[in-house]
């Protein structure tokens, strides 16, 4: 079975942290090994930028100081982590890739596309996700999930504007990308939205093993 790159996006509370885990255990029970990882993050010096970027501080950070640094985690992530798994011919599961910096720190923090696309790709080595499940929910909704959770951090406590933004964007994506992203709706119950997260993936997975075709990641020359 030869590597693929499976990510799951979309706003805070938006079950996709859960959905990754759970369609982890699917897929190792399925005979595929698995690997599950998160943005920002993945890497030991990746988890320090992960704390930093989340933690509150007394002066506002700058946005391309923000974009930077989870530039900087990807770039450490995808050279430490995902692209060993995918070169052992495992399926890398991302909580969170290069679609989150689009439309976290472009569209909702504004800063210009056209600057941030060579910057993307820079960070990611080229790399592109073979699939991504947009786990799509009303921002409302998706904030008000958020009052369960022990902490709130830094990014939960933007403004509902902030995330309505940041959710047009993920749309507007998958209107730009619609065979590599999939919408699902966050809204459904949990056990649905993981059983069809489970058969879109097991589907994309069954035609490349007979063949040996690649499903390796695509080197691209652009954002997605």
């Amino acid at each position: 079975m030869p590597g693929c790159f499976i990510t799951l996006e979309g706003i805070e509370g938006s079950g996709k942290t859960t959905q990754a885990a759970a369609l982890k255990d699917r897929l190792i029970q399925a005979g595929h090994s698995t690997v599950l990882t998160r943005e920002p993050g993945g890497t030991e010096m990746g988890d320090r930028i992960r704390a930093l970027l989340l933690a509150a501080h007394r002066t506002p950070m700058d946005a391309r100081t923000e974009c930077f640094l989870y530039l900087a985690s990807r770039a450490q992530h995808v050279q430490e982590v995902i692209r060993p798994a995918l070169a052992a011919r495992q399926v890398v599961l991302c909580d969170r890739f290069t679609d989150a910096t689009i439309v976290y720190q472009g569209c909702a923090r504004g800063l210009p596309i056209e600057k941030l696309a060579p910057n993307l790709v820079w960070a990611a080595d080229g790399l592109t996700p073979n699939l991504t499940f947009l786990l799509d929910l009303d921002a409302r909704k998706g904030l008000a999930r958020l009052s369960a959770r022990a902490e709130i951090n830094r990014l939960d406590r933007e403004s509902l504007a902030f995330h309505q933004t940041v959710r047009r964007g993920y749309l507007d994506l998958a209107r730009q990308n619609p065979e590599r992203i999939r919408i699902v709706n966050a809204d459904a119950d949990p056990a649905a939205i993981g059983k069809e997260i489970l058969n879109v993936t097991l589907s994309y997975l069954a035609p490349l093993a007979p063949n040996g075709e690649s499903c390796v990641a695509q080197d691209c020359g652009k954002a997605r």
